[in-house]
């Protein structure tokens, strides 16, 4: 599955995912916040991180792999 999570936070979905057993073969992070970011890679290192997500164009998404799910968080 991949995943695309937008204003990931600390990666809660990514979390969520893990508890439930799904296996996750590339998941992409939007965010800007530098501690959540940190807290993201320390947990789950294999994370993509994309950046802002107002920066996320067309351009990007077609260079990822078919989407199975999006995750929102919305900016707090």
């Amino acid at each position: 599955m991949n995943v695309l999570s937008l204003c990931d936070g600390m990666s809660c979905a990514q979390i969520a995912l893990k508890e439930l057993g799904i296996k996750v073969d590339n998941y992409y992070a939007s965010e800007i916040d530098k501690n959540a970011i940190k807290v993201t890679q320390e947990n789950f290192p294999h994370t993509i991180q994309l950046g802002d997500v107002t920066k996320i164009d067309e351009e990007i998404l077609k260079e990822l792999p078919r989407i199975d799910l999006v995750c929102f968080g919305s900016p707090c």
